[in-house]
């Protein structure tokens, strides 16, 4: 049997009072996913988002595969992709937690840390979440298919790894990429978004045809690699521009959104601007 993936995708998540947020309409964090990938009886799970409730409608959604979970694999170091692994876990005990060792080194479990998602989220997660651990080989296997976890460089603030799936011309990538959402340029500077470039580049030369993007609006139209790739540069480009450009946050944000207005997430592209204007 060939592999198949499935995507589990969160939605958007109110965000209590954040900071630096005044228009009238509720803000949200992004829409995140999580993708199952199979074989005939195992399978392995990439990222788990972040909060409690996700995680125990993720840990549903996993135990009504039928599969054998045999991994939990986390892309990158940010909280809301591993945070809310706890519930799957206890389903699964056999599961490891894991990830790459540049991915595991960066994971976001400082104290600071949690007082900034706290800002976001409030008590929404658990903070004593487990922490992935490193992988000593870059290959998983599932039901004799090789699935190959690749740090392809940085993107938004950390270093991020894929998941590649040769059998299905496949990459699971993480924030590397983003679908139809405002992406998360905040604290960037012109460098971190070269740096975000040379990241997507890396991902282009694998030549996937489909890629499942950590954030994806829920009605983004498909996962075609080729528009996937080309929004993702577009957009990072544009940012670069509008921020050369602007003398506010709301000019950085009005020249965002004559291009962007259709994209999920206006909170994402806020709390980027205002990091560019910081006293």
């Amino acid at each position: 049997m060939s592999l198949s993936i499935d995507v589990f995708n969160s939605g958007y998540k109110p965000v209590p009072n954040p900071p630096g947020w005044t228009a009238p309409q509720q803000a949200t964090w992004p829409a995140t996913t999580a993708s199952l990938i199979s074989g005939s009886t195992d399978a392995l799970l990439v990222d788990a988002l972040i909060t409690t409730a996700e995680g125990e409608r993720l840990a549903s959604w996993v135990r009504e595969s039928g599969k054998n979970l045999t991994t939990v694999y986390i892309t990158h170091g940010h909280l809301d992709h591993f945070f809310g692994a706890g519930p799957t876990l206890a389903a699964f005990p056999q599961a490891q937690l894991a990830s790459l060792p540049e991915v595991v080194s960066q994971a976001q479990t400082s104290a600071r840390s949690l007082e900034s998602w706290r800002g976001w989220l409030g008590g929404q997660f658990d903070e004593k979440a487990a922490i992935p651990t490193a992988l000593t080989s870059d290959e998983l296997e599932i039901d004799g298919h090789v699935v190959r976890p690749l740090v392809l460089g940085r993107s938004d603030g950390v270093i991020n790894s894929v998941v590649h799936v040769p059998d299905l011309a496949t990459v699971v990538s993480g924030d590397v990429a983003y679908n139809n959402i405002h992406m998360w340029l905040w604290r960037s500077t012109p460098d971190t978004r070269t740096e975000w470039l040379a990241t997507l580049d890396a991902l282009a030369a694998l030549r996937p045809e489909r890629i499942i993007t950590g954030h994806k609006d829920p009605d983004a139209p498909d996962d075609d690699a080729r528009r996937v790739l080309d929004q993702s540069r577009r957009y990072i480009e544009d940012f670069d521009r509008a921020v050369a450009g602007s003398t506010s946050v709301p000019d950085l944000v009005g020249r965002m959104m004559e291009k962007y207005a259709a994209y999920g997430n206006l909170y994402t592209l806020i709390a980027a601007a205002a990091s560019q204007f910081d006293d």
